[in-house]
C-alpha cells in the first residue's frame, strides 16, 4: 500500500507540474474534468450521480467553467440564483423523486467542488501567478506532510478526537510552520522571477500560513462528510489515495484563500 500511495503521489506531482506550468485553457479544461469527477463522487454518496438533479449539477459546473473561458454572465449572482431556480424546477416537477437533502447536496457541490477548484486556474492567471499558484499546494499538501511528521514524533494532544483521532495539535502547529518555511524558501529561490523584496517574502509566507490553517478545515470537512455517510473514501480513482475529493479536500479550501489574499495583498 505504501509503495502504491508513493507512486501515485509522484505521478500526481508530475501531472500537477505539467498542467500548472502549461496553464491557460489546458489547465482550465483539466480542472473542469476533475470537477466533474469530484461532483460525481459527492453525488454518489446520496445516490444521485446519474439522476436529473445530478445532471443539473454537472451542467451548472459546465456553465461556470465556460464563463471563465469566455465571460458571458452579467454578474455571478445570475449563476448562483439561476442554478437554484433550475434545481427547484427539477425538485418540484419530479416530486417526490428527490429528497430535499439530495437537492441541497447538488447545489452545495457545484460551489464546493467546481467553484472552489476553479481558483487554481484563477490564481494561475494572476500577475506572477505561475509562481504564486504553487502556494496552494505548499500550504495544503505541504502542510499535510509536515503535520503528519510532527504529529508522529511529538503529537500528544488530540485536535479533533471524534472526527479525526490521529490528528494532533502539535501536528497542526507543525503543519502551519512547515508550510510557512517551505513557502519562505520557495519565494526566496524565485524572488527575482516574482520581482519581490524582503517584505513580500514574509507576506507570502504569512499567506501560506493562513492557507495551511484553512487546508486543515478542508481536510476535516471532507472527513466529516464521509463519517456522516459511513464511507471510507469518496472513490478509487487514485490508487492508495482514494478519489478526487480524498486527494483534493484541502486544496479545494486553500485555492480561494490563496487567490484572494495574493490578489489583494501582493502588488
Amino acid at each position: 500500500m505504501f509503495k502504491t500511495r508513493l507512486l501515485s503521489g509522484i505521478i500526481l506531482v508530475v501531472l500537477a507540474l505539467i498542467l500548472i506550468i502549461t496553464g491557460g485553457n489546458v489547465l482550465l479544461g483539466t480542472l473542469f474534468v476533475i470537477s466533474l469527477v469530484g461532483l460525481s463522487e459527492l453525488y454518489r454518496i446520496v445516490q444521485i450521480e446519474k439522476s436529473a438533479a445530478g445532471v443539473v449539477g454537472y451542467l451548472a459546473a459546465a456553465v461556470f467553467y465556460a464563463n471563465l473561458f469566455y465571460p458571458f454572465l452579467p454578474e455571478k449572482m445570475v449563476f448562483v440564483i439561476g442554478t437554484l431556480v433550475v434545481l427547484m424546477f427539477v425538485y418540484v416537477f419530479t416530486y417526490p423523486r428527490f429528497k430535499t437533502e439530495q437537492i441541497l447536496v447538488v447545489y452545495f457541490g457545484v460551489f464546493y467542488v467546481a467553484g472552489m477548484m476553479s481558483y487554481i486556474y484563477q490564481t494561475r492567471m494572476l500577475e506572477h501567478g505561475a509562481y504564486i499558484v504553487w502556494l496552494i499546494f505548499l500550504c495544503s499538501w505541504g502542510c499535510d506532510t509536515c503535520a503528519y511528521c510532527v504529529g508522529v514524533l511529538f503529537g500528544k494532544h488530540k485536535m479533533s478526537p471524534k472526527l479525526s483521532p490521529k490528528k494532533s495539535v502539535e501536528g497542526a502547529v507543525g503543519g502551519v510552520a512547515g508550510s510557512m518555511l517551505l513557502t519562505l524558501l520557495y519565494a526566496w529561490i524565485f524572488r527575482e522571477q516574482m520581482q519581490i523584496g524582503t517584505n513580500e517574502l514574509f507576506l507570502l509566507s504569512a499567506i501560506s500560513g493562513a492557507g495551511a490553517l484553512i487546508s486543515m478545515v478542508g481536510d476535516l470537512a471532507a472527513s466529516a462528510i464521509k463519517r456522516n455517510y459511513g464511507i471510507k473514501d469518496y472513490g478509487k480513482l487514485i490508487p492508495g489515495h482514494g478519489g478526487i475529493l480524498d486527494r483534493f479536500d484541502s486544496v479545494i479550501f486553500t485555492a480561494p484563500v490563496i487567490y484572494f489574499l495574493a490578489a489583494y495583498l501582493i502588488k
